[in-house]
C-alpha cells in the first residue's frame, strides 16, 4: 500500500535505531554485557556454588582482577564490578589462615557484590567461600588450566563481547586482506562496487549496515548484522544472496576495518588530492582511520581505485610510500641543477 513500509524497510530501520543509546562510558557510546552462561559455555567452567542462581547473572566489564591485596586487607582501589580470578598465590594465601580470619576477610570481599569469583586450577572453594557466595548471592566456578591461560584468554574474548560498537552506513570488504570500508551517500554505488569487487575475487563482509566493533585502540573489527548477512541490495534488480551466487569464498564474517573510502560526486570546485603526501583520518569509536575522499565521475572504474588504494594502504605499511619516493627524486633532481 502507498505510503507503508516493506518488512526489509522497517528491519534495516530497527538495525540503525538499536544502537542510538545513551550510556555513560568514555566516548559516549553503548555499554554491553555478557551472561555468565556464555561465559560457562565458551571456557567450559563448572558452576561450584549450585545454590546460586546464574541465569540472569552478567558480565559488563572486560578487565579481570586478582584480589590479591585485597585479601591482605586492601579495599582502596578493588575494582568489585570485575571477574573476579583467584589462583595458586591467592589460594595459598588463603590457605594459611586461621579459620576465623579467612572468614572475616572472604566475608568482606564477597559484601562488595563482586560479579563472579573464578578459581583456577580445579581447586576446592573454601567452605566459607560457599556459604558467603550464597549469602551475598555471588556464583562461584572452577576452571581446571593455570590461571595465567584462563586470564589471556578470557580478556582477549570480553573485549571483543563487550567492546564499544556501532553500526554505520556502508560496505565493507576484504580487498587482499585489507579491510575496506566503503562509505557514500546513498545511491551512489557502494554496493555495484563491491558486486565488482567481488567478480574480482574478493570478499564481501557487509552491505548497507556495518558493525563496528572497538577491541582496541589500534583495532576495529567490522561485521554484519545477521540478518542480512551475505546479502546485497542493487537498485533496479532488488536483493542478491552473495554466498548462494558466488559461493562460500566470496563472503567473509568478520574484518578488520584498515581503510574507509568515502565516494562522493564530483566537485569542480573542490581541490582533491592528486599526491597523497598528506594522510586523511576518520574517527570511528574514537580510533583513527585512514580515509580517502574518491570523487565519482563517469568512466571510472571504482572497483579497480579501491583496489589500488587497498594495495597501496598495505604498501605503505611494510614501508614503502610511493609518493614519498617520487617526492625525494624530484627534490633529488632539483637539487641537482
Amino acid at each position: 500500500m502507498p505510503g507503508h513500509k516493506m518488512p526489509i524497510e522497517i528491519m534495516r530501520e530497527m538495525i540503525y535505531i538499536g544502537f542510538v543509546m545513551c550510556l555513560p562510558d568514555k566516548w559516549g557510546f553503548a555499554m554491553y554485557t555478557v551472561t555468565l552462561l556464555a561465559l560457562i559455555r565458551e571456557f567450559d567452567l563448572k558452576l561450584l556454588s549450585a545454590q546460586v542462581d546464574i541465569t540472569d547473572k552478567a558480565l559488563a566489564h572486560a578487565e579481570i582482577n586478582r584480589p590479591a591485596l585485597q585479601l591482605a586487607g586492601f579495599y582502596d582501589y578493588f575494582d568489585s564490578d570485575r571477574l573476579q580470578i583467584i589462583g595458586i598465590v591467592e589460594y595459598t594465601y588463603l590457605q594459611k589462615m586461621e579459620v576465623d580470619q579467612r572468614k572475616r576477610t572472604l566475608q568482606k570481599m564477597f559484601s562488595y557484590k563482586i560479579p563472579c569469583l573464578v578459581i583456577c586450577r580445579d581447586m576446592e572453594p573454601f567452605p566459607e567461600m560457599l556459604e558467603y557466595a550464597e549469602t551475598y548471592d555471588v556464583p562461584i566456578l572452577g576452571y581446571q588450566d593455570t590461571t595465567t591461560d584462563f586470564m589471556g584468554e578470557v580478556i582477549r574474548w570480553l573485549k571483543v563481547h563487550l567492546a564499544p560498537r556501532i553500526t554505520m552506513h556502508g560496505v565493507l570488504v576484504d580487498i587482499y586482506g585489507e579491510g575496506v570500508l566503503i562509505m557514500g551517500e546513498s545511491g551512489i554505488g557502494k554496493s555495484e562496487t563491491a558486486l565488482e569487487l567481488i567478480k574480482r575475487g574478493h570478499r564481501l563482509v557487509a552491505d548497507d549496515a556495518v558493525e563496528i566493533k572497538r577491541v582496541s585502540h589500534q583495532t576495529l573489527i567490522g561485521s554484519c548484522p545477521e540478518v542480512i548477512r551475505y546479502f546485497i541490495e542493487l537498485r533496479g534488480i532488488g536483493i542478491i544472496d552473495v554466498r548462494q551466487m558466488f559461493g562460500v569464498e566470496s563472503i567473509k564474517a568478520t574484518q578488520s576495518i584498515d581503510l574507509v573510502i568515502k565516494l562522493e560526486l564530483w566537485d569542480e570546485a573542490k581541490k582533491y588530492d592528486r599526491f597523497g603526501l598528506r594522510e586523511e583520518f576518520m574517527d570511528i569509536l574514537g580510533n583513527s582511520v585512514i580515509c580517502h575522499a574518491i570523487p565519482i565521475r563517469p568512466g571510472r572504474n571504482l572497483a579497480i581505485i579501491c583496489e589500488s588504494a587497498a594495495i597501496n594502504h598495505r604498501q605503505k605499511k611494510m614501508g614503502y610510500n610511493a609518493a614519498q619516493v617520487l617526492n625525494e627524486r624530484v627534490m633529488h633532481n632539483m637539487s641537482e641543477i
